[in-house]
């Protein structure tokens, strides 16, 4: 079993570990502190996840409340309402009538109940999107970050103008910083994931694939230079 659902602490101390090798390798680099921020939301979305796990006590308490009225209301109804005298043709025809409005009105109890059973669902997906808006950021602020990261600057040719940006003249050190992007954009994916592992849902596995998605995207882009960089050794 241990193998079969992600570990929020393992992820967590994954991140914790990437964030010390960013720092050793480059303590002065912007990408160190982006690196504490995945530490830092990941532990905020780990237990995010674990919340959703549990059960809405009150609200599940306001749906049974709900039935048990309606249920109690049906019944009093049912018992100033006698359908077991019809004498003729007018009590005939009123008394199809009231059938015909009971039935409507079991079908709009009926679907009333559906809603307030699915409002649950609804709530917790609506807070798996707000957490999964925060990661999504971060994924595009590790994109910025590798911008700018470019192998053609390794060419002998290669001649910078006044507002190029500072870059990595080593190509060690240039494969080092990109694949430490992978890394980090990988863990983001993970984290995602965990939300759709607690929450049994289609929108927000499909919310959470997205994540992913964009991730494995933008990994693969900067998977790109690093053999980029391979080739030029």
């Amino acid at each position: 079993m241990r193998y079969r659902a992600l570990d929020p602490q393992l992820i967590i101390e994954t991140a914790e570990r990437l964030e010390g090798r960013i720092g050793e390798r480059f303590p002065e680099a912007g990408l160190r502190g982006v690196a504490a921020e995945l530490v830092s939301l990941s532990r905020d979305l780990a237990k995010a996840a674990k919340a959703l796990e549990t059960p809405i006590w009150w609200l599940r308490g306001v749906i049974i409340a709900a039935f048990a009225a309606g249920v109690a209301v049906f019944l009093f109804v049912g018992t100033i309402l006698p359908l077991d005298r019809i004498s003729g043709a007018d009590d005939a025809v009123q008394s199809m009538q009231g059938i015909e409005a009971t039935i409507n009105t079991v079908i709009l109890a009926v679907l009333g109940l559906l809603a307030l059973v699915r409002t649950e669902e609804r709530i917790k997906r609506k807070k798996v999107f707000r957490q999964l808006h925060g990661l999504r950021s971060l994924i595009h602020v590790i994109d910025m970050h590798q911008l700018t990261k470019d192998p053609a600057a390794l060419s002998a040719d290669f001649k910078p103008t006044a507002h190029s940006p500072q870059r990595i003249t080593n190509a060690a050190d240039l494969a080092r910083y990109l694949d430490y992007c992978s890394e980090m954009l990988s863990i983001t994916g993970k984290i995602a994931a965990l939300f759709a592992q607690s929450v049994n849902d289609d929108v927000v596995i499909d919310g959470v694939n997205d994540i992913e998605n964009l991730s494995s995207n933008l990994s693969r882009k900067i998977w790109q230079k690093i053999t980029l960089i391979e080739d030029r050794r």
